[in-house]
């Protein structure tokens, strides 16, 4: 895997909840009122000039010439990931973030609990967050726990244990736009790792569709497949909706809930009036331990 590039994409989720602000409140997918300000100066910028909404409009317009549709995939998935964890705060004891990258979830996250919260990436991203994490807030939470590791090579309970977690926490996992930049073997030792978890944990994780993986089906998204997949392989992993519950399964989960493209636009898209697509590319997940 292209390490660095993939630790660059840690911007365009963050950029997305920045300008979806911009937006009237009830027309919004996406409330983050930290996401601006973990974003650097130039970027910080391009949310301000989308401010207007003809600008905004213009944005995600040529956004989605890039890979139609997924600006309301991303938009939609956190509000679902969201939804999820606010309805299991109360039967958890932990939340880890898989591939954290400059979400802001974890310090919103401690207005409301003091549980501890394990945000694991790539050491760059690790660096990069700590640094922003001191410049916006002055310190990091003590509830927040920043864990490097590379998901290819590291033992992920190990890191973890390395920063006070614990094998029968009851957990909420959150593995967000992590999936198809990993290979197979390290999604499938990810999962085992694991297996310890006590049961009643929950995990939600984003996947793309194994047929877009393997060109078979480029779902109108050429310029995308020849990024991820043509010039530069950063796409590696994918999955078909009907394989999912059987694939948790090997490693102990129960699927509850799978949320495709056209569910997330009719939950999330549609009360705002919006009329925005959903790629049909990606797809989320929610499961429970066994």
């Amino acid at each position: 895997m292209a390490r660095n590039s993939a630790a660059r994409t840690a911007f365009g989720p963050m950029l997305l909840s920045a300008i979806e602000q911009n937006e009237p409140a009830g027309r919004r997918l996406v409330d983050d009122d930290l996401a601006e300000l973990f974003l650097p100066a130039p970027l910080r910028w391009l949310v301000s000039a989308t401010a207007p909404a003809v600008f905004r409009r213009a944005f995600i317009a040529a956004s989605e010439r890039t890979g139609p549709g997924l600006w309301a995939n991303l938009a939609c998935r956190k509000r679902f990931i969201g939804d999820k964890l606010t309805e299991a705060l109360g039967d958890i004891d932990a939340v880890v973030i898989l591939g954290a990258g400059l979400d802001t979830r974890a310090y919103r996250l401690t207005r409301q609990i003091r549980k501890p919260v394990f945000e694991v990436d790539l050491p760059v991203n690790i660096a990069r967050k700590a640094r922003t994490v001191r410049k916006v807030l002055g310190e990091l939470p003590l509830s927040v726990r920043l864990v490097a590791l590379n998901f290819e090579r590291d033992d992920l309970l190990t890191a973890l244990a390395e920063h006070g977690y614990r094998t029968d926490y009851r957990v909420f996992f959150i593995w967000e736009g992590v999936t198809q930049y990993l290979t197979e073997q390290a999604v499938r030792t990810t999962l085992e790792g694991l297996r310890p978890t006590a049961p009643g944990s929950r995990i939600v994780f984003t996947y793309v569709r194994r047929d877009f993986i393997d060109g078979s089906n480029r779902y109108g998204s050429r310029t995308l497949y020849r990024s991820v997949r043509g010039r530069r392989q950063l796409w590696h992993f994918g999955l078909l909706p009907d394989e999912v519950a059987g694939f948790l399964e090997e490693y102990g989960w129960r699927l509850v809930e799978q949320m495709g493209p056209d569910e997330l636009v009719e939950r999330y898209v549609m009360p705002t009036g919006r009329r925005l697509p959903a790629s049909q590319i990606e797809w989320s997940a929610y499961a429970e331990k066994m």
